[in-house]
């Protein structure tokens, strides 16, 4: 989102497919785009073995397990994983109401960042509806601390990530990426970012039934002498952190509307950005949902206008 946001709600102008394999299944996924009516929001629909079907909506009071990637649904059976990297194409371009079905248990890794997935979304198109958005726009700071790790929201006016990373191998070490998320600065400096990986946690990985499709077309990996296994190499110096970054804009579009404020964090991770969130949303004295004071094109941040919020909690549907 920029200074200049769309004030209207948004949804695809047609379907489009893609296919892949889960990082963690190692299952073959097919994934369909569908258009979807307004204030639907975004939400899956995953065809089990039975032929029936569920439907879970990407808010955050549907997040399940934070482990390794950031699943919704509370019953293993019945859940979708692995949705962050789309969900932060979502956000990036906009998107506010989409219907996703897919026939496995996981969304498909592609090659490990959310590349495929804006390509998908740009074949597709966009198109407004004739309702207005609501944004969540952070009114307080809200902080919590894990361990030695720590995530906050502040007030500002955008949509701002100041992600650091911490990790104790020479080649990664300490590395931060600060910047608006707009469509055009998710598009060139986060979208192609990897999801990363040591080789010396692989075994570990597959004993517990995790990244049983991993490999080197949809994982950076970092070896035992500290370097990258990869023949390419990286697509970016600060790859990893760009990564932690999508990984970061991914979770937070759990909040089930696109937020103004600036999120930062140190040494975070799925389970920190899903805690963060909680947070904030359970104070309802540290955000107001806003909306475009009148229909137009365009609206500053300045000039959006506080609605009722209790009148509108995706998070909590």
């Amino acid at each position: 989102m920029s200074s200049d946001v769309v004030g209207l709600q948004t949804t695809i102008s047609r379907s489009i497919s893609l296919s892949g394999i889960g990082v963690h299944s190692g299952e073959n996924v097919s994934i369909s785009f569908h258009p979807a009516d307004p204030d639907t929001g975004i939400v899956f629909n995953r065809q089990l073995e039975s032929g029936d079907t569920v439907s879970v909506r990407a808010v955050s009071s549907q997040v399940g397990s934070t482990d390794l990637c950031t699943l919704l649904g509370k019953a293993p059976d019945r859940s979708i994983a692995t949705v962050e990297h789309l969900m932060a194409a979502l956000y990036a371009l906009g998107v506010d109401n989409i219907n996703i079905d897919l026939d496995g248990s996981e969304v498909p890794i592609m090659d490990g960042s959310a590349a495929v997935f804006i390509e998908a979304l740009d074949t597709a198109g966009l198109v407004n509806h004739s309702v207005k958005r609501r944004y969540i726009r952070v009114t307080k700071p809200v902080r919590i601390e894990m361990g030695g790790s720590w995530a906050e929201f502040s007030q500002h006016n955008g949509t701002r990530f100041e992600i650091d990373i911490d990790f104790d191998t020479p080649l990664i070490g300490r590395q931060s990426w600060k910047g608006e998320v707009t469509a055009d600065t998710f598009r060139r400096e986060l979208a192609r970012a990897r999801t990363f990986g040591f080789m010396r946690d692989v075994e570990r990985l597959w004993a517990s039934g995790h990244a049983l499709g991993s490999s080197l077309e949809n994982s950076v990996v970092i070896g035992d002498d500290d370097k990258v296994i990869n023949v390419e190499g990286l697509r970016y110096r600060d790859e990893f952190a760009r990564h932690k970054t999508l990984d970061a804009v991914g979770d937070l579009a759990l909040a089930g509307a696109q937020f103004i404020g600036c999120y930062r964090s140190y040494r975070g991770g799925h389970k920190l950005n899903a805690l963060a969130l909680r947070a904030l949303l359970a104070d309802q004295s540290a955000y107001e949902v806003v909306e475009a004071p009148a229909r137009r094109d365009t609206v500053r941040h300045g000039e959006l206008v506080a609605v009722n919020a209790a009148a509108f909690a995706p998070w909590a549907l």
